[in-house]
């Protein structure tokens, strides 16, 4: 429920309404906005407190938010959320956000080859994992704390800010202290104790889109994140799970206005685990840069048919930097502005 307040409201009037919610057991949260202030109470069915809130002096209405998600919504909050990673902003405007880099981390040489490569090119900011949850135990998973040493290596190097996935509500410490943003993968959408860990961090938080989930689930696993009073979180569509095997997801682009018309959160898209092919990625890339994406996270390897990880859907240096000249092409026309190292 979201209580709005008179724009001629008083402080006593704001903390009256916010004691009278806390003793019926609710929890408020002030929302300032450009003209008024409202506040949102959370918790199970606070509609029932309505009718009492709404007689309370400096109170103008008290309206119930319908969607399941409450602090996500576009009712919570109308206006959208920019996500600062490093200096730089995701959501909230005309910039295009590029995110590339390997899938795993696998040497110092590979990784700050790439760096380098990925930031000349245009890219804000630097992808790779350190800890990779693999399907078989046997797979490459990674070099672990050797890896984020590797990361800020390459950070510093470039100066892009580095995104690197969190497994476990144990390893959300160590990795908090080196990553500017930390990723939560399609496997661990709905892994409840880690979206509660990495949102008690107030650090940005990259959520991917589960395997099998609806556009609701991911919503509310974003809640999880917002619920720790962490609203620094960036949705990424990566492609479902369907009954089609010619690619190795199904990226829903429709996915991407849907959810900028629900939620005030930024969205991107991952064009190389949807597809899981290096030639059909850069198709998919302006696709959702056209569909109104806030960015961007794309595969880039030095020598992708020996790599340890998503080889087939990795671009080579070159390919990327061939694709960021036609998203600069493709921004310009579109009245989009491409956000680049430089920036």
């Amino acid at each position: 429920m979201l209580i709005l307040m008179h724009r001629q409201a008083t402080r006593e009037d704001v903390a009256n309404v916010v004691a009278h919610v806390r003793e019926r057991g609710y929890q408020p949260v002030e929302l300032p906005g450009t003209d008024r202030l409202a506040i949102g109470v959370l918790g199970s069915n606070p509609s029932r407190i309505r009718d009492a809130v709404a007689a309370l002096p400096g109170v103008v209405e008290a309206i119930p938010v319908s969607k399941p998600f409450k602090q996500v919504a576009r009712e919570w909050h109308p206006e959208p959320t920019v996500v600062t990673v490093g200096g730089v902003r995701f959501g909230g405007g005309p910039p295009f956000v590029v995110a590339a880099g390997p899938c795993a981390v696998e040497s110092r040489e590979q990784m700050v080859q790439t760096a380098e490569a990925v930031a000349a090119a245009g890219a804000s900011v630097l992808r790779g994992g350190a800890f990779k949850p693999r399907t078989s135990p046997y797979a490459f998973r990674g070099l672990g704390d050797e890896g984020l040493h590797i990361l800020q290596e390459a950070r510093e190097r470039t100066g892009l800010p580095i995104v690197t996935e969190v497994l476990t509500p144990g390893d959300v410490e160590r990795v908090a202290e080196v990553a500017d943003m930390l990723q939560v993968g399609t496997r661990n959408a709905q892994n409840f104790s880690l979206l509660e860990a990495v949102g008690d961090t107030g650090k940005p938080i990259l959520l991917k889109r589960g395997l099998s989930n609806t556009v609701e689930e991911w919503l509310l696993s974003a809640e999880y994140v917002l619920s720790r009073g962490n609203a620094n979180v960036v949705l990424c569509e990566r492609g479902i799970r369907t009954f089609e095997t010619a690619t190795r997801n199904t990226l829903d682009l429709s996915a991407v206005p849907l959810v900028q018309s629900l939620s005030h959160l930024p969205v991107v898209v991952d064009p190389s685990h949807a597809t899981g092919h290096r030639h059909l990625v850069r198709s998919m890339a302006r696709a959702a840069l056209a569909a109104g994406a806030d960015g961007l996270i794309i595969e880039v390897h030095p020598h992708p048919d020996e790599a340890l990880s998503d080889g087939p859907q990795s671009l080579t240096l070159p390919m990327f930097a061939e694709l960021m000249e036609e998203l600069r092409r493709l921004a310009h026309a579109l009245d989009r502005e491409m956000v680049g190292a430089a920036h």
